[in-house]
């Protein structure tokens, strides 16, 4: 089956790369272009039958930012859903609160930073939520 980015999400995911939210406007100019660490993601990659904020397909990498609507309890089990199939995949996924990146925008690169760090020195990767940088 071809997961990456089917024919069928392509206007769907176009859009989504027209009208995306100022906070992931914030967090794409700072990943574009390979600014962090020299790795190349992608803006609202189509995956199967989701489209992913961020993308780095070197490193099977999900970033996704998470408004206040994911608070409400099925957005939420979608959300675990998704993980869920994103990590058979094999692909990890990386979450964090629009706050977050709102407010210490370099906090979140760093903590993208000591993950990708993690799964390179200890040759592991596992799905984790990081805790909201307070």
């Amino acid at each position: 089956m071809h997961y990456s980015n089917h024919p069928v999400t392509k206007e769907y995911r176009q859009i989504l790369r027209r009208t995306t939210t100022p906070t992931e406007n914030m967090l794409w100019r700072r990943l574009k272009g390979k600014q962090l660490d020299g790795l190349r993601f992608r803006q609202q990659h189509g995956y199967g039958p989701y489209v992913l904020d961020f993308y780095c397909p070197s490193l099977r990498l999900c970033i996704e930012l998470d408004g206040n609507i994911h608070d409400e309890e099925q957005v939420r089990l979608k959300d675990e859903e998704r993980t869920e199939f994103l990590c058979e995949q094999r692909i990890h996924v990386l979450r964090f609160r629009n706050k977050d990146v709102e407010t210490d925008v370099d906090g979140v690169l760093n903590r993208v930073r000591e993950y990708i760090n993690k799964c390179i020195t200890q040759g592991t990767a596992v799905v984790q939520t990081p805790t909201p940088l307070t």
